[in-house]
């Protein structure tokens, strides 16, 4: 990909997932022996990113300790929320920073990345640059393994992604955002669905579709049904 800057979330507390969070952060959570976290960067290393960075709050030191032991091929940046999360769009917004260049991916680690979304996010990354606009993955609801997510947003025939009342779309945990988006924000706690309505209302914000199966750890009790599952 020509984007070589990501983020990984990394920070959330994964109260949905306990009691195996009491311990141990999400991102860490092991699918079929592999972390979370360790899937997502493995994912990222695979498509030519160069430069990750990964915001942390949450049992930060067990996230540290994990990068540190292991010989990751990118260059790999943990930023640590010390004082308090600064939820979903502080994070981000953070995190950015250290990065040189406006364009950057953020994943969220939670979804089971694997191979078969290769070409998925190419042509995330065609659309960005086609449509100059923050791009996000979606998928149709009944993609979803876990059939209780509602939908997030729609898209019309433009490629412009909409809220409505019935929304049949699933994020999925990606998106290609340039730094001008948090023009005037400065670092405080506040969820990325602030900036996304923002862009929405000025029909800012396009969408790709993905067509793949989609398996994402939001729950223990997912968790548990998903634990031995090979990543493809």
């Amino acid at each position: 990909m020509k984007i070589k800057n990501a983020i990984i979330l990394g920070a959330g507390f994964g109260k949905r997932m306990r009691p195996i969070t009491n311990k141990i952060p999400k991102p860490l959570v092991k699918i079929n022996e592999v972390s979370l976290l360790e899937n997502s960067i493995k994912f990222l290393t695979n498509l030519g990113f160069k430069h990750i960075v990964i915001n942390v709050h949450y049992l930060h030191k067990e996230i540290s300790n994990f990068i540190k032991k292991k010989n990751f091929l990118p260059k790999i940046e943990i930023v640590i929320e010390r004082k308090k999360i600064l939820n979903t769009g502080g994070g981000i917004l953070n995190a950015s920073k250290k990065f040189k260049k406006n364009s950057f991916l953020v994943l969220n680690p939670d979804t089971l990345w694997g191979k078969n979304y290769k070409k998925d996010f190419k042509n995330l990354e065609n659309e960005y640059f086609k449509s100059k606009k923050s791009t996000m993955l979606l998928v149709k609801k009944i993609k979803s393994f876990d059939r209780s997510f509602k939908g997030d947003f729609n898209i019309n025939f433009k490629k412009i992604i909409l809220r409505e009342k019935k929304n049949s779309y699933i994020f999925t945990g990606a998106q290609i955002l340039n730094k001008n988006i948090f023009k005037n924000m400065r670092t405080a706690p506040f969820p990325i669905n602030i900036v996304w309505d923002k862009l929405i209302k000025k029909e800012q914000l396009t969408g790709v579709i993905s067509k793949q199966k989609f398996f994402h750890i939001n729950t223990y009790k997912i968790y548990k049904k998903l634990r031995k599952k090979t990543i493809y």
